[in-house]
């Protein structure tokens, strides 16, 4: 039972960061350079406070644009 409850977990999880893309507009982009992407910001964002902040705000401004 737990290892379902696990699975289902971990699959909503993959759905919602999907849908992060997505709404990023980034649906059609490659998968590599989906990645860079995301690897290259995980780099400037350790150990950038300020990096960090910047970017969450283009973030909540995003989510509050769109109520999904």
């Amino acid at each position: 039972m737990q290892a379902t409850q696990a699975r289902k977990k971990d699959t909503r999880e993959k759905i919602e960061l999907g849908g992060l893309i997505a709404k990023a507009g980034l649906r059609y982009e490659k998968r590599a350079l989906l990645l860079g992407m995301l690897i290259d910001a995980r780099q400037r964002i350790t150990g950038d406070d300020n990096e960090r902040t910047r970017l969450m705000k283009i973030g909540e401004q995003a989510f509050g644009r769109d109520p999904d």
